[in-house]
């Protein structure tokens, strides 16, 4: 079953889950374990220590992260999947040079989750970017983006709150 979502809502998840630093993030401590107290900078010395709470703080409130006592920062179930949902993102943009035969990490993941934003919108996809026809994979990349595609309806699907879109603040 597919769940569609509503431009709002895709545009939040793709937006959220697309930041350079929280796939940075995730990645880290998926691939090499919890970051200690107080090593965050020190592990990730490319962010800005704003960059670095305002990811954190993002990653704690949506349960991607906690912090273990005695281990420090470390991903929940959420934030494990969200990193296997990263990887397949990736695999498929480097085994089909998307976008570029030489690409930054994170941003094949942006690509990729670009790539499939429309797909999972219930209205045109006026509000979401979709590649240049010069960037559209081939037939045989579609179809191999299905896997990733399915990762991303299933993640998404036990990960409601990504999508959620927030009100605006009253003015006072």
């Amino acid at each position: 079953m597919t769940t569609l979502y509503t431009t709002a809502e895709v545009c939040n998840a793709v937006e959220l889950l697309a930041s350079r630093s929280l796939i940075r993030l995730v990645t880290e401590i998926d691939d090499n374990g919890a970051i200690p107290p107080r090593r965050l900078a020190g592990t990730l010395p490319d962010l800005s220590s704003h960059q670095l709470r305002r990811t954190t703080e993002a990653a704690r409130a949506h349960g991607f992260v906690r912090t273990a006592p005695g281990a420090g920062l470390e991903l929940t179930e959420s934030g494990s999947e969200l990193a296997d949902l990263y990887d397949a993102a990736a695999r498929w943009a480097r085994r089909h040079a998307f976008p570029a035969p030489v690409c930054e990490f994170s941003s094949r993941i942006r690509h990729v989750l670009d790539l499939l934003a429309p797909s999972l919108a219930t209205e045109p996809a006026d509000g979401l970017s979709r590649p240049s026809a010069a960037r559209l994979p081939s037939d045989e990349a579609e179809a191999d983006l299905a896997r990733p595609r399915a990762l991303l309806i299933q993640w998404l699907s036990d990960n409601p709150q990504v999508t959620r879109v927030s009100e605006p603040e009253p003015v006072a």
